[in-house]
């Protein structure tokens, strides 16, 4: 009977005569009072909320997880919709942007494989080479012309004086020698130059120096840069033997040359060819080997040339 008032209070016109809202009834209403209606209807509000929240967790543990994924499985569809793989190049799928000349990947090894060393380079070492030969020299000589990279000339003005090419190479080396040096200006054979140092030019200098006695002579260097090279050198005897041995500082072969005049004097150009690493040297050593004179049976030197 309770209920019966109740419904019929709810249906009941307004003083203004308008009708009421309608309200839709919670059912079941028996053995009910409104606060239980009120705490039931807060509870299911309660159940929603929850529901709702663990399914927005859930969603956002899945995206998550999407995008943690990175690139989706073959066949499948990336985040923008395109089929995985789609505008790659062939060769390394997923590599494309990074930097193959950095070392970090290379064509044909698999992400995060390291490339292999590369292979030491091998030896350019030049190899030692030696060739000697020797022939008469000519009366007149020109030492700009034969010696285009470098030239020396001993005994213009004295037993001490020497002669360079003016901007040369420098590679020819006076090493000294053994016994005391002598100039003289008689030479069978005549040089010229027009690109020296001091003496800027000369023409037809008969000049030279020598050493008298076995054993005694003059050493010469010429360094060595890798390529091939000639050196002439302009020598002679007087009333002895003289010996030239001509070796490389870096081992490999040597030649030895000899001349001689048991009477009066001979002239000689001596031509080596050779070629060693940059660092090494010729080495060119001129002595008496045998006199035949008391008096002074020596060796001499008038010019070298380097070409």
């Amino acid at each position: 009977m309770a209920e019966e008032d109740l419904t019929r209070q709810r249906i009941r016109p307004s003083r203004h005569g308008a009708p009421p809202p309608t309200r839709h009834p919670l059912l079941p209403l028996a053995g009910r009072t409104r606060a239980d209606l009120r705490r039931l209807v807060r509870a299911r509000q309660r159940r929603r909320w929850g529901v709702g929240g663990i399914a927005v967790v859930v969603c956002l543990v899945a995206l998550a997880s999407f995008l943690v994924a990175g690139d989706p499985e073959p066949g499948g569809r990336s985040a923008g919709g395109v089929p995985g793989g789609a505008g790659r190049p062939s060769g390394l799928p997923g590599l494309e942007g990074r930097d193959l000349d950095a070392g970090l990947v290379s064509p044909g090894l698999r992400p995060r494989q390291r490339p292999p060393s590369p292979s030491p380079t091998p030896s350019t070492s030049a190899p030692a080479v030696l060739d000697a030969g020797m022939a008469e020299a000519p009366a007149e000589v020109d030492l700009t012309r034969v010696g285009g990279r470098d030239w020396v000339h001993w005994g213009l003005r004295g037993a001490d004086s020497t002669v360079r090419k003016r901007g040369g190479s420098g590679e020819i080396r006076d090493e000294g020698g053994s016994g005391r040096r002598g100039g003289w200006d008689d030479n069978q054979e005549s040089f010229s130059w027009r690109d020296g140092s001091p003496v800027v030019s000369v023409s037809g200098s008969s000049h030279g120096v020598y050493r008298c006695g076995v054993g005694s002579g003059f050493t010469l260097a010429v360094a060595a840069d890798g390529q091939p090279r000639t050196v002439r050198l302009y020598a002679g005897v007087w009333m002895a033997r003289g010996r030239l041995d001509a070796r490389l500082s870096v081992g490999g072969p040597s030649r030895t040359l000899r001349i001689e005049d048991r009477h009066t004097s001979r002239s000689t150009e001596f031509t080596i060819r050779f070629q060693a690493p940059k660092g090494g040297r010729l080495v060119l050593s001129w002595t008496v080997e045998r006199a035949f004179s008391d008096d002074c049976g020596s060796v001499g030197v008038q010019a070298v040339a380097l070409r």
